[in-house]
């Protein structure tokens, strides 16, 4: 069972957690509940729940009301997974620009991970 991080900017925002907290309720209970559902099967997550997008972002799916909902992730080894940022899907796929962007927050995680790392207050 890995442990979930919420990246957070070098700013001290926390991306995912804003993005979730914007959501309507039962939006955000369907995404607690794929977060739920990665924490305890982590790596062994497929689809339709998750889904390997490429440059090691993957996505954790969610439907809510006819809205996709997308959370974007990556692995930091086998005990950890960082969650991104969330998006509303409106396309087919999700946006290349959506990936990168998780993709340079892996980076930056990689590189300072402390520094990266949102802390419950």
């Amino acid at each position: 069972m890995p442990n979930v991080i919420f990246f957070r900017e070098a700013d001290g925002s926390t991306p995912m957690l804003d993005w979730l907290d914007r959501l309507p309720q039962r939006a955000r209970v369907q995404c607690i509940g794929k977060i739920e559902l990665l924490k305890a099967r982590g790596h062994e997550l497929r689809r339709p729940h998750a889904d390997y997008l490429r440059d090691g972002i993957h996505e954790l799916r969610a439907k809510s009301q006819g809205v996709n909902y997308r959370m974007l992730y990556f692995f930091s080894g086998r005990q950890a997974v960082v969650l991104s940022h969330g998006i509303a899907k409106q396309q087919s796929a999700v946006p290349p620009i959506e990936i990168e962007r998780a993709r340079r927050r892996r980076q930056a995680f990689e590189a300072k991970p402390q520094r990266h790392t949102h802390k419950e207050t």
